[in-house]
């Protein structure tokens, strides 16, 4: 790896850590408006799958670390610790690679598609580990909270909001940003 991406790599390492910090005081009504994806995705496009993978896995370690996952790690610690790493990892992982698959194509196709994909997988992820390790206790909440099934409160109350968020703004912004780095590292 070249000194250019292990620099980069860093940085985009330190955004997912601040964003996922800081993304617990920025909330669209009930629902926590989380920019952290968007370091993965620029990740994937400058650095590579690797390190998507890596950003991805680090922002799994900051949710099971600043409580994000509490109320969940009461439930089943082994199935969020599972869940929680797999979602970031995966995300990042899946970003990188439909990114270097597109890349040769175009990378601004590649780009938008990585931007895609990643909060994809992250929310599916999520479902599966929700269904797999939690899917009681969901019902229970979404029940509590007046949602006529588990199916429901895990689309509407959980992801709902979050996913839409993560996607609209990955598509709008991570291209942009990925143009502007690549015609900078032309000069």
């Amino acid at each position: 790896m070249s000194t250019e991406t292990l620099v980069l790599a860093a940085v985009m390492t330190a955004l997912v850590i601040i964003l996922q910090f800081m993304g617990a005081f920025v909330r669209l009504g009930p629902f926590q408006c989380s920019l952290v994806l968007m370091p993965i995705v620029i990740g994937a496009a400058m650095c590579g799958p690797k390190i998507s993978a890596w950003l991805g896995f680090v922002f799994g370690m900051v949710v099971l670390l600043n409580g994000d996952a509490t109320a969940f790690l009461t439930v089943n610690a082994i199935g969020t610790v599972i869940t929680v790493l797999a979602k970031g990892t995966l995300c990042g992982l899946c970003a990188g690679l439909v990114y270097d698959l597109l890349k040769e194509k175009n990378t601004y196709l590649a780009v938008f598609a990585a931007a895609i994909i990643c909060p994809i997988v992250n929310t599916g992820v999520f479902l599966i580990g929700g269904f797999v390790f939690f899917f009681k206790t969901i019902e229970e909440w979404g029940l509590a909270y007046g949602f006529g099934s588990a199916i429901e409160y895990m689309f509407l109350g959980l992801v709902g909001g979050n996913f839409i968020f993560e996607l609209v703004t990955n598509i709008v912004l991570c291209p942009a940003i990925v143009r502007v780095l690549n015609l900078r590292k032309k000069k």
